[in-house]
């Protein structure tokens, strides 16, 4: 396992969708308008708010849907041009069909014409809260009309330069069908426009002539439905064909720092792309972003992720890089050659612990995953909330946000990689709403809505959980017991041992629903046990094999033992070499059983 010095601890981000954030409407009027369904800003994350947070045991806060993106609205009234809803997913617009790179969202804003003053002093006051903060970065692609009109003097928007007559050109920002005209998708299952809402540029057409390629790839002038119809794709210097019109990186080149990709990329020409999306993020960083979300960074090619972090991490080294990375072939390559800092554990950890959540996996699985990404754990940041995932509490997922907490326990505790919550999960949101594009079980990312749960948290910008229920405020509880421990936590960052085999063959009445490891440092010992079954109570004597018993330099006899979450005390009982523990689990139960 990697390990850091005992000073690091572990990071906690903190993933919060910011238009609905500070939102108070309730109407939640499918395809509502920003007036019907309202909308949350910059200004509620105030002082009180992100103390708040970081109260809950959080140290980055991850700003979704900050780059200013297409939306329906109308700020014609700012120099705002108005964007077409036959190109714009829902009415709020998807946050990674960015428009200008050089601004921000306007409907965060309370006066759009100084958006960009008032993220900065968001930024001020998150760092004044003793917060980190990332925004994201979508490379892949970027919104059908993109237009850059807050591009710096001296730079040029995406595709102003392109030779639209190739397809393909080294330099050109986007890729083209030549002697093509784009046409809107044939619309499917029910789906129109704002709902069907009627509106002036609501009438199945767009202008884009000649056709461009769309951000998922496909070279249709008239893209499916389900393509990302909304963006076209960004050229980083890769043929129609698949090969690289750029330099490689040499065999070696994973096993070397920041610096060295920096320097390798100094003399060489790169494609003109490259320079823009490496600009953009200079700009944020010297604007006080300390780091971002990449999305969809494997559609990119690993190159371009050397030259663009290494030139991040030259001006801030510690600038928190966070990429979606879901084919587990290329974590590697994207650790190591593209200097990414941390990954998505989505395929590996987060599919297997929603497997079990849902009554139907083995833990055993989990120790055999952890051990297959041993040599890249602290790279691998868990979750079980994101944007695109489900939320725990839907039917679709488990139908319950307290079969969360044994998940919550390990993706928290298992390794030292960062942990990230998504907001509302805290208090069990169970995303019920049809908010109009897309459907529930996911909070939506594209339309004006309101989110239950967390509003009765936010208690009119109270923001001190007033309106939470019993069981919506134990759940908080228990996240911010857990979390805080996480973060303060020297063993978190240390070593890992599995106790989950040893005891199945050696502990009557543990099983396949239950999971135990140890964790430890040179001045904290950990046993963690979680019980995943959601209705049966577990009860069994917990065994510490002789070789951690050995490592840890017990003697025979009592120790003490208090659970870290509830403070609990109960006693280790070493004998003839091996550790003994009376456990008794609750359904969803689990311990963090400090030795003292």
């Amino acid at each position: 396992m990697h390990q850091k010095n005992e000073e690091a601890k572990k990071e906690v981000v903190y993933q919060v969708f910011t238009r609905l954030f500070g939102n108070t409407y309730t109407n939640n009027t499918p395809w509502g308008t920003l007036e019907e369904n309202g909308i949350g800003k910059f200004s509620d994350f105030t002082d009180h708010a992100l103390e708040e947070i970081k109260a809950l045991g959080v140290t980055h806060i991850w700003y979704t849907g900050i780059p200013h993106h297409a939306l329906v609205t109308d700020y014609g009234a700012y120099n705002i041009s108005q964007d077409d809803p036959d190109v714009v997913k829902g009415r709020a617009g998807s946050p990674y069909a960015v428009k200008d790179y050089y601004n921000v969202n306007p409907d965060l804003a309370e006066n759009p014409e100084r958006r960009l003053e008032e993220f900065e002093a968001l930024i001020h006051r998150t760092h004044k809260a003793g917060l980190k903060l990332l925004i994201d970065i979508v490379p892949n692609h970027v919104a059908r009309n993109y237009e850059g009109q807050s591009t710096p003097e001296g730079s040029e928007p995406f595709g102003v330069s392109d030779d639209t007559t190739v397809e393909y050109g080294r330099d050109n920002n986007f890729y083209y069908i030549p002697d093509s005209v784009f046409q809107v998708p044939h619309w499917q299952n029910g789906y129109l426009p704002l709902g069907g809402d009627t509106h002036p540029l609501v009438d199945g057409h767009f202008k884009e002539v000649p056709a461009k390629w769309t951000g998922n790839g496909s070279r249709l002038a008239q893209p499916h439905f389900n393509d990302w119809y909304e963006t076209v794709k960004i050229n980083y210097g890769v043929r129609p064909d698949g090969s690289y019109d750029f330099d490689v990186l040499p065999l070696g080149f994973e096993s070397k720092d920041h610096q060295a990709h920096f320097q390798f990329w100094q003399d060489r020409d790169v494609p003109n792309s490259w320079i823009k999306f490496k600009d953009i993020a200079l700009y944020w960083s010297d604007m006080g972003v300390d780091g971002f979300r990449f999305d969809m960074a494997e559609m990119v090619p690993v190159e371009f992720w050397s030259y663009m972090n290494s030139h991040i991490k030259m001006k801030n080294p510690d600038a928190f890089l966070l990429a979606e990375v879901y084919n587990p072939q290329l974590y590697r390559d994207y650790i190591h050659r593209g200097k990414m800092d941390y990954l998505y554990d989505k395929v590996e950890m987060y599919d297997s612990l929603k497997h079990i959540m849902q009554g139907h996996g083995w833990t055993d699985h989990i120790p055999v995953v952890k051990k297959g990404t041993a040599d890249i754990a602290h790279h691998l940041l868990h979750f079980l909330e994101n944007h695109d995932e489900q939320r725990i509490a839907s039917p679709d997922f488990a139908g319950d946000a307290r079969k969360g907490k044994p998940a919550m326990v390990v993706s928290a505790t298992m390794t030292t990689a960062p942990l990230m919550i998504y907001f509302g999960q805290e208090v069990g949101e169970p995303a019920q709403e049809n908010a109009g594009f897309g459907s529930p079980t996911r909070t939506s990312i594209f339309d004006y809505i309101g989110v239950p749960h967390h509003q009765r948290w936010v208690n009119d910008k109270k923001f001190d959980g007033g309106q939470l229920s019993e069981d919506e405020q134990s759940l908080r509880d228990f996240y911010k017991r857990l979390l805080n421990f996480t973060i303060k936590s020297s063993a978190l960052m240390g070593h890992y041992q599995d106790i989950h085999f040893f005891n199945k063959e050696n502990s009557e009445g543990y099983d396949h629903r239950v999971l135990s490891y140890v964790r430890w440092s040179d001045t904290e010992r950990l046993i963690i046990v979680s019980n995943f079954e959601a209705y049966d109570s577990r009860v069994f004597q917990l065994k510490v094999p002789s070789e951690i018993v050995q490592k840890w330099h017990l003697e025979d006899g009592d120790y003490k033992v208090m659970d870290a979450l509830y403070g609990s005390v109960d006693t280790l009982k070493v004998e003839d070499g091996v550790g003994k523990l009376n456990v008794s689990l609750e359904p969803l139960q689990s311990y963090i059983f400090k030795l003292y």
